[in-house]
């Protein structure tokens, strides 16, 4: 019997899932996988560590009426009957916001969903459904072991000034601050970067994850200097259908001149504006890149410019720049993004090799580029993995 960890990243229609050996984690995932397209045509894949396809089981049954819950519930079936050699002993899970108590991954329990449900409104799109899904395994499985880990902890190390607006001091008090989004993947990138890039992990790096969701974190010595992302996921960077960073004045113009309300101002920067709403045709870079559409490379261009924008400003942040680093679905899949990006920046020193960034390869710049430029996949997974199996461990699961 295999004791194992189960690893859930609940979206708004969709549910990814890994599952690790408890006593060697290191070795990766024996399972990962993904239901897409829940409550509309939902979708099911999964490979094992070889990369085979896994059998798809009850999951052949789903249709738009399945919801999130009948989704976990199918999971936990469909682990336990094609793969009975597994004995799930904890669930860990990724949530977007951690608010202000949370610098580190907290054991779940009554009082800490209490504490979670009450940023809700900071995360309108990611918080529910992060928290539906606990709810859900503790229906499924009553007992079972459940660890939140942050997107917003490993900013904790920010110092106060990069955290803070310029508004007035009680609410500042009050934590409204600058959080940051995306730790997980910035703390998978601060483990791995010293097997890349050797000393110059620990100085001046950029990473970009650049997905549906977009941000950016500057990190010295491995740690969150400043980041793109700020009060809510919505700020910094245009994303697949989020605006990111807007002059507040032209959310009071759309509400005193357009009459607009807050549920219609956040469904528009939440999921009409970014990518979809400059191109009108998709939220999706790799469709972008093949349409023929003006407003497509319009998009496109946008989205380029503003990153290349953010690399500048948070440099200033780290005195520089020793390594800029890609990951995420468009950092590590569009050639096109990435030079794009670069190209803005060449006066930095920035500089790529076209063929090895056309094969998506590890490195991307030149042989003795003063700045490096790496692909790099990330893997939140490993991270939620490994806090669920510390803290699984410690609390005597």
């Amino acid at each position: 019997m295999t004791k194992a960890i189960l690893v859930l990243n609940a979206g708004s229609s969709s549910l990814k899932f890994a599952v690790y050996p408890e006593a060697s984690l290191s070795t990766g995932a024996l399972l990962r996988g993904q239901v897409a397209g829940i409550a509309t045509e939902p979708t099911f894949s999964a490979h094992d560590a070889a990369g085979n396809r896994v059998p798809v089981g009850c999951f052949a049954q789903m249709d738009s009426a399945t919801g999130s819950d009948d989704v976990i519930r199918m999971l936990l079936d469909w682990l336990h009957t094609h793969f009975a050699g597994l004995k799930i002993k904890a669930a860990g899970h990724r949530v977007v916001h951690g608010g202000l108590h949370f610098s580190g991954p907290a054991l779940v329990t009554d009082a800490l969903l209490e504490e979670l449900k009450a940023l809700v409104p900071l995360a309108p799109i990611h918080q529910p459904q992060n928290l539906a899904a606990i709810g859900y395994v503790a229906a499924s499985a009553p007992g079972l072991q459940q660890v939140a880990c942050f997107d917003t902890s490993f900013h904790s190390t920010q110092d106060p000034l990069a955290k803070m607006f310029a508004l007035p001091r009680d609410l500042t008090d009050e934590g409204v601050i600058r959080y940051g989004f995306h730790g997980l993947s910035y703390e998978y990138m601060a483990d791995v970067l010293p097997e890349h890039i050797g000393a110059k992990a620990e100085g001046r790096v950029i990473v970009a994850h650049l997905g549906s969701g977009a941000s950016m974190c500057a990190m010295k010595d491995r740690r969150s200097v400043a980041t793109s992302m700020g009060f809510t996921a919505l700020d910094g960077l245009m994303m697949g259908r989020r605006c990111g960073a807007i002059d507040p004045g032209v959310l009071l113009y759309l509400m005193q001149e357009k009459g607009m309300g807050a549920a219609e101002i956040e469904t528009l920067l939440y999921r009409e504006s970014g990518l979809l709403g400059v191109s009108g045709i998709s939220n999706d870079m790799g469709v972008l890149e093949t349409s023929t559409a003006p407003h497509a490379q319009q998009a496109i261009d946008l989205f380029c410019f503003r990153a290349a924008r953010e690399v500048a400003s948070l440099a200033t942040t780290i005195s520089g720049l020793d390594a800029l680093v890609f990951t995420a679905g468009i950092g590590e899949n569009s050639a096109k993004a990435r030079a794009d990006i670069c190209a803005h920046l060449k006066w930095m020193g920035v500089d790529l090799d076209p063929d090895a960034n056309a094969q998506n390869a590890l490195h991307i710049s030149p042989q003795g580029a003063i700045i490096d430029v790496l692909v790099i996949p990330t893997d939140e997974e490993a991270i939620i993995a490994r806090a669920t199996q510390a803290l699984t461990v410690s609390a005597g699961a």
